[in-house]
């Protein structure tokens, strides 16, 4: 009987420790990250993780939770992330974030990890994708570090929603950048005519882009809508894509495993940071593949 009580102790002992914040605060200084797992992990073959790193407190990482399949061979492309409303939190874009990671990519979001039913607070600057771009690549080459020859350098992509759309246009001349990926955003007509924090882009900012670009909005009932379509006319010089789904401005990243928006975004990463010729196939042909899908209407420019 005594016993079983001083097994019962521990126990309660163990689960305080696991439950107390002091912990989990000083699991962060100690250079373990915190994480947990958003839904199940997402529907890729690499189930991922959300997580803080130590080396990254200003962002949250969304990765496969198991980094052992990844080497010389098999390496994770970088995807940063800028948040709808200038949010220093990606906590709408969890279930979408999780679910491209789970396909074999770090994604690294602007703002720290939210707690499970936060709302995140605080504003964000499109310096903060070149922060995560940095983080990764120092990772990369970190002997120490459990990312260490498991990231691809070479194939990097911007991206973000709303104000983080914008973000990510602001930064995606970047020589680095492969592709840049715009969701349910677009410059305005009128730089400086958007909330406070948004970046003042003029349409000539466009020119600048120098890799394939695909636009991901909600429809005609997406206030982005018109920004949107405005800046595929007038990108004439890469590959670019629109893809159009009725949804309105909020897309589908709330829903399970990030609903359709994911799997336009993850086909498109894995085409353009992995090479995947099949995913390709949703963006490529005569007609493309995503064009079939009733759920969505689509136009491009430059894409064989």
């Amino acid at each position: 009987m005594k016993k079983m009580k001083s097994l019962l102790i521990l126990l309660l002992l163990a689960g305080w420790g696991f439950m107390n914040p002091g912990r989990v605060q000083a699991q962060v200084s100690q250079g373990q990250p915190v994480q947990r797992t958003v839904e199940d992990g997402g529907t890729g073959p690499w189930p991922a993780v959300m997580l803080t790193e130590s080396s990254l407190p200003t962002h949250t990482v969304f990765r496969p939770a198991n980094l052992n399949p990844f080497g010389r061979r098999n390496k994770l492309p970088i995807i940063a992330w800028g948040n709808g409303a200038c949010a220093n939190s990606p906590w709408e874009h969890v279930n979408f974030l999780s679910e491209i990671a789970s396909h074999g990519f770090l994604v690294i979001a602007i703002g720290p990890m939210p707690k499970e039913g936060e709302k995140g607070r605080g504003r964000s600057e499109s310096s903060q994708l070149i922060d995560a771009i940095n983080w990764a690549i120092a990772q990369n080459n970190d002997r120490a570090s459990p990312y260490y020859q498991k990231i691809d350098i070479t194939k990097i992509a911007v991206a973000g929603m709303s104000c983080g759309g914008l973000q990510a246009l602001e930064v995606g001349p970047d020589p680095r950048v492969s592709t840049v990926i715009i969701c349910n955003s677009g410059i305005l007509p009128n730089p400086g005519g958007g909330m406070p924090g948004m970046p003042v882009l003029s349409k000539d900012h466009l020119l600048k882009i120098h890799s394939p670009i695909i636009y991901i909005l909600g429809g005609e009932k997406d206030i982005a809508y018109a920004n949107g379509m405005d800046d595929f006319k007038r990108i004439n010089h890469v590959p670019v894509f629109v893809a159009n789904m009725d949804v309105g401005h909020g897309g589908t990243y709330s829903r399970p495993h990030g609903g359709e928006f994911a799997k336009v975004a993850t086909a498109w990463c894995l085409w353009q940071l992995k090479g995947d010729k099949e995913a390709g196939q949703l963006f490529r042909g005569e007609p493309c593949g995503l064009s079939k899908d009733p759920n969505w209407k689509v136009d491009r420019k430059n894409i064989n």
